[in-house]
């Protein structure tokens, strides 16, 4: 606390022109704050007011999960019935105590029941889950005050409206807060507020002047106040109220106030009090209700459902309409049924009331076409692929120790069908960390490095040249001459169109210190060796203003011994480390003065110097640049200034621009390795120039009104004039490990792209380059508004522009002709207010759609959500959101699959999310290979299960029609019962969990392959129904070959034919045999458990049969030794199970057979290849396969790599066509000679 005590004696507000400066207190007029949406009044340190009506606001305990005790069983059971098949099964269960039932009532109610409670459980487990984590952050610590000056711990959920709280440096805000007073004698404070709408700079906040007196834990002891403002609203950027303190009433505004979730940085503590806690904060306001999210597949089993109940109804229809008839007209004539003394069950004289009984029999009776078993092996399926995805050991990073979750597993198979990923910049991308990379110094580029984008790219092409190299070897080559190899034509290729190979030596990084911030190397720098280059003056300028031009703090590190800087940003830091290294090492501020160590000078001793801090211009988005006026110790004065490169190059002289036209060129390369870029520029002033210039300023400085600020820039332009260039910084923006590779795989794969971003434009611009969503040769369509322009032309007006700018951009991409060519879209949040609107999106949407990439800055959490919703309702394809903050909930619960990074800044996005994953790239393995896999294993999983229900299903029919209608079931109820529960479950069961069309490898080498998901070729209305009918063709050979074999044939050796138990055991044997041999033709994959599970059902049915002929006949009844004494001895049993067997799998085995030869799908070529073990001996053809099963894409950095040798190829031929033309020329002039 010491050194923060001392640290605190800065007055901080000096540094900043724009940002701290506030008027005189009595110069401020209080907001209105009367009327709707002002009714907020909050009593400062007596909470205990807010403890009643009518001041009683909402705790600070906050809930993300979907249900609480009071709701869960009306919810779960709500959700569970939304599913049609279990509405179905609800009313048959109810039904089944009626008298007209053909089974017993506990036999309809306990599979229901067992369905239902299971779906619910795992419901509850579920919720549970996101319980526990909601309740992690509500019990983490904060230090409230208790009373008599005493502060204590408290948990976040018993923080109430009215509490002082105290919150120390790296911590979060428990809830929003007014700001009192901080560390810093001025009431400054540094927030961080990365988590809530992504941008990595530091915000600074400044406390009301009345209240900068409590500065310590006693001063609170008589503290009061009241505060009245708006009401809570999800608005993370607007604030207004008034603060009433000691009898004075002070207006408030954003600048005051600490939102819940950012973090204290480089401030050693703050005192505030509670405005808005828990779901009335400002990032709990932009959050939603947890949605209950269904898969696609899961609605289109609905759709099946409604078919199959259709036919369902039909077939009862039938049959009770036949019953009737049979009841009318045949009736009377069969005496033995007593039909003079009936029910109206079977009342002659009243066929229709017979027949409408009947037909509620025939519903039950024919409900096996309805699957019951179908939805709780669905959620078992799920449930295992669900671990499996959580056990993925490639999907485990070692440095968190995290693994992938899938916090519901109810989406699985969406994970196969996604169209649109639409991610998260800072932390999901990126990791937030700079690092100094290359620099320009007059005009000369210095930085032997290569950035992660370099690095990828170029182990892109040497894969793309090799793949590609026959074709550039049909190039015509001259004869009898030095070039006409293809090893020296692509040399001196490569040599013209400066194809640069970036080799890494492995030992020599290892070796390497590791210094955070700097991954600088160029030995012409290094060690003091600057001194010795051409523009040593230069270079020492340059140093100067990295160390001089800043608002950081140095702080000592005891353990190394130096300094740790505490800056508004993390550009800002690597900077002053990469000063540091070069021997300029920033070691003090004081109130007016900041102290630089330099080490290489000419004494050779290491020599401080001061330099005298007269003003700081500090960097707004608007102004893009800032800068510091000091003396030097000779007494001369600089401006040194840094800024984007589009600004400072408008700054500057006619004789500072000496080095323009190179740094321009080393500008454009470094753009186009993803990194970011400032120019550094200076000017030296006069000391009358600068007093007449210091005196205007501080006349503006110190005015009231709304025009101060208006005026603040007006003077501070007027002196970032005439500068001289001195050079340009290139840092990259570490993105997180593998993120470059995972966007490539995923735009292989299909995918598209949207990043949503709170950062500024220029930063997301760097990053797209960085990821290779942008690329040099891409047009680049920028949808913006100017601010200013709102006001003065109004809103109509301004809507209308940017409706122009739409469709001129899109009638710009319909009018293209080149195949090759790619645009991307960026649009920032003030634009997109406009473009979201109902009678704009639709354009926008169809723009965003047609461009290769799109990037939305400046965007608030709530416009995340609208372009998600927007994306997906609009296209109606599945979308997939990404992001790691608490601004990232939003989206993540709009879109259909959220995901959330576990990263290192909280944990609200996994709370919201479906599945969570600790690293950006794991995302192309749990798409690519688990959405693949879960795709297809449930979608042939769910066609299997219709296949055999209506295969069972329907032979229960035939034999009714072929009874008379009697609704006699031909099978035992035992069998019924085992069908679907134990005979059959398990096989399919297996196919849902161990399936695999091709290994994990496969499917990150052939990408393309994921494209069967969105694109729903297994799961379209012709194969679905392609099954039904191999299902209803299945039944009739069943049911009629078993009828046909024993309907008069002699059974027995005594000569007698089969009963209705025989003739009923015999189909049902063949309705096991013949459905587990189907999906046995139908996997993939084997492993032991499918052995086990397939072949082991039909032997467990012999097994229950054996077992329960040999039950007392009270049990089994006509079952009673059925397979020793009756069908085991009988030959015929065995042939017609055989011939069952075949028939009715030979049209499928030819339908595959057919498909393989004639028309192979991708999976089928390489399940070939891998059995003829073609990869192995015969790479090359595995290359050009694997090169083929890309999706042509315009992004990532295959797509720059196909540009860069799309430019060769064009090289190339143009140089030989050159070169052919003048030998035909010289071959004519030596004939003419």
């Amino acid at each position: 606390m010491t050194r923060g005590r001392i640290r605190a004696k800065l007055r901080q507000s000096h540094l900043y022109t724009f940002t701290c400066l506030r008027p005189q207190a009595d110069g401020d007029v209080p907001h209105s704050v009367d009327g709707p949406g002002f009714s907020r009044i909050v009593y400062c340190n007596q909470p205990q007011v807010h403890s009643k009506k009518p001041l009683y606001y909402t705790s600070n305990y906050i809930s993300t999960t979907k249900y609480n005790i009071v709701t869960f069983l009306p919810k779960a059971i709500f959700e569970q019935f939304r599913r049609v098949a279990n509405l179905y099964f609800l009313l048959t269960a109810i039904l089944s105590l009626t008298p007209v039932a053909p089974f017993s009532a506990v036999s309809m109610i306990a599979p229901l029941a067992f369905v239902v409670g299971l779906s619910m459980a795992k419901e509850a487990l579920e919720d549970w889950r996101r319980f526990i984590q909601d309740m992690k952050v509500n019990a983490r610590k904060a230090s409230v005050h208790k009373g008599n000056g005493v502060f204590g711990f408290k948990p976040w959920q018993k923080i109430r409206v009215g509490d002082v709280v105290k919150v120390e440096k790296d911590q979060f805000f428990p809830a929003d807060l007014l700001l009192l007073s901080s560390s810093y004698e001025d009431g400054i404070c540094y927030v961080e507020t990365m988590n809530l709408d992504g941008e990595t700079n530091l915000k600074v906040k400044r406390a009301l002047e009345v209240t900068l007196t409590l500065e310590d834990d006693g001063t609170f002891n008589d503290f009061r106040g009241t505060i009245k403002c708006e009401d809570p609203n999800p608005s993370l950027y607007t604030f207004v109220g008034n603060f009433e303190y000691e009898r004075q009433v002070y207006p408030l505004d954003p600048s005051q106030i600490l939102l819940r979730d950012s973090k204290l940085r480089n401030t050693a503590y703050v005192y505030g009090v509670v405005i808005f806690p828990g779901h009335d904060s400002k990032v709990m306001q932009n959050s939603t209700e947890s949605p209950s999210k269904r898969s696609r597949i899961e609605k289109k089993m609905d759709q099946i459902i409604y078919i199959l109940f259709t036919l369902l109804v039909v077939i009862s229809m039938i049959s009770s309409i036949g019953f009737a008839v049979k009841t009318k007209f045949q009736m009377p004539d069969w005496w033995y049924l007593q039909p003079d003394n009936t029910t109206n069950f079977y009342n002659p004289k009243k066929p229709a009331v017979s027949g409408i009984f009947h037909l509620v029999t025939a519903l039950i009776l024919y409900g096996y076409l309805i699957p019951i078993s179908l939805y709780v092996s669905i959620e078992v399926v799920k449930v295992l692929q669900a671990t499996f995805i959580n056990q993925d050991i490639h999907m485990y990073d070692e440095e968190t120790g995290k693994t992938a979750q899938a916090r519901t597993s109810n989406l699985n198979e969406e994970l196969g069908q996604v169209e649109t990923i639409l991610s998260d910049k800072t932390g999901t991308l990126t990791c937030n960390q700079m690092d100094f990379l290359k620099c320009s110094i007059a005009g000369i580029a210095y930085g032997t490095g290569s950035s992660e984008v370099e690095l990828a790219a170029a182990k892109q092409m040497a894969i793309d040249l090799e793949e590609q190299g026959d074709e550039f070897s049909n190039f015509p080559m001259r004869k009898n001459s030095n070039c006409d190899s293809w090893d020296n034509a692509s040399g001196l290729g490569a040599t013209e169109i400066e194809l640069q190979t970036v080799v890494t030596s492995k030992e020599e990084k290892e070796h390497r210190n590791v210094i955070k911030g700097f991954s600088f190397e160029d030995i012409r720098l290094m060690g003091g060796n600057w001194s010795k280059e051409p523009n040593a003056d230069v270079i020492e300028l340059f140093l100067r203003i990295l160390a001089v031009c800043h608002t950081a703090i140095p702080e000592r590190n005891e353990e190394i011994g130096g300094f740790n800087y505490e800056a508004e940003s993390p550009d800002e830091g690597s900077f002053l480390v990469a000063a540091r290294e070069f021997g300029f090492e920033f070691c003090k501020r004081t109130q007016s003065s900041v102290y630089v160590r330099e080490r290489y000078v000419s004494s050779g001793q290491p020599v401080e110097r001061e330099y005298k801090i007269l003003n700081l211009l500090e960097f707004t988005s608007k102004r893009k640049r800032m800068s510091v006026i000091v003396r030097d110790e000779d007494g001369q004065i600089f401006l040194l200034c840094k800024g984007a490169d589009s600004i400072i190059f408008d700054l500057l002289a006619k004789n500072g621009r000496m080095y323009e036209e190179a740094t321009t060129r080393h500008l454009n390369e470094y753009g186009e390795n993803g990194l970011r870029t400032l120019a550094l520029a200076y000017k030296k002033l006069e000391e009358s120039e600068y007093s007449a210039w210091n005196s205007e300023f501080m006349k503006a400085k110190t005015s009231i009104g709304a025009d101060r600020d208006a005026m603040l820039e007006s003077v501070s332009d007027a002196m970032e004039r005439e500068l001289i260039l001195v050079g340009a910084t290139a840092i990259e923006d570490k993105l997180q490990k593998g993120v470059p590779q995972c966007i490539d795989k995923l735009a292989q794969a299909g995918l598209k792209l949207w990043v949503l971003t709170g950062d500024k434009m220029e930063t997301a611009i760097n990053i797209g380059y960085s990821c290779s969503l942008l690329r040099q040769g891409m047009k680049q369509i920028c949808i913006s508004v100017n601010p200013d322009a709102i006001g003065q032309d109004g809103k109509e007006a301004v809507k209308e522009n940017i409706l122009m700018q739409i469709t001129n951009a899109s009638q710009m991409i319909k009018l293209e002709k080149d195949p090759h060519a790619a645009f991307a879209l960026i649009i920032d949040g003030k634009t997109l207010e406009y473009a979201l609107a109902d009678d704009m999106k639709h354009q926008f949407l169809g723009l965003g759609v047609d461009c290769a990439s799109v990037i939305c800055c400046r965007v608030s959490p709530k416009q995340k959500a609208l372009v998600t919703r927007l994306v997906k309702e609009g296209t109606g394809k599945t979308t997939l959101a990404i992001g790691d903050g608490a601004n990232d909930v939003g989206m993540i619960q709009e879109a259909d699959i959220g995901v959330g990074i576990s990263g290192v800044e909280g944990m609200q996005a996994v709370m919201a999310s479906d599945f969570s994953i600790a690293q950006f790239r794991f995302l192309e393995r749990l798409l690519v290979v688990h959405g693949h896999w879960c795709y297809k294993r449930i979608a042939q999983m769910i066609c299997y299960f219709f296949y055999k229900n209506i295969a069972f299903g329907l032979t229960l029919f035939y034999f009714e029609a072929f009874t008379g209608f009697s609704g006699q079931s031909v099978y035992d109820d035992w069998y019924m019962l085992l069908f679907n529960v134990i005979l059959t479950s398990l096989p399919v069961i297996s196919l849902g969990v161990f399936e695999q069309d091709v290994s994990s490898e496969v499917c990150l080498q052939f990408p393309a392959l994921y494209q069967q998901g969105p694109r729903n070729l297994f799961f379209d209305w012709h194969r679905i129904f392609g099954w039904m009918g191999n299902g209803l063709y299945s039944s009739l050979i069943i049911f009629f070959l078993n009828i046909i074999i024993f309907y008069d044939q002699a059974f027995r050796s005594g000569g007698q034919t089969a009963d209705m138990a025989a003739v009923g055991t015999a189909m049902f044997t063949c309705i096991i045999c013949a459905v587990n041999c189907q999906i046995a033709l139908t996997m993939s994959h084997f492993t032991w458990i499918q052995h086990l599970f397939v072949w082991g059902s039909i032997t467990t049915w012999y097994i229950f049969l054996l077992l329960y002929g040999m039950t007392s006949p009270l049990i089994s009844g006509n079952a009673y030794k059925i397979l020793v004494e009756a069908l085991a001895p009988a030959p015929i049993y065995w042939f017609a199970i055989l011939l069952v067997i075949v028939t009715c799998n030979l049209p499928y085995l030819a339908h595959i057979s057919f498909q393989r030869s004639f028309n192979p799908m991708d999976h089928h070529i390489i399940q070939e290849i891998k059995y003829y073990r073609k990869d192995v001996e015969d790479q090359g053809m595995w290359t050009r396969e694997r090169s083929k099963a890309r999706q042509e894409t315009k992004i990532g950095f295959t797509a720059r790599v196909d540009a860069k040798i799309r430019h060769l190829r064009g090289k190339l031929h143009k140089k030989y066509s050159t070169t052919n033309v003048q030998t035909s020329l010289s071959v004519e002039g030596e004939a003419a000679t």
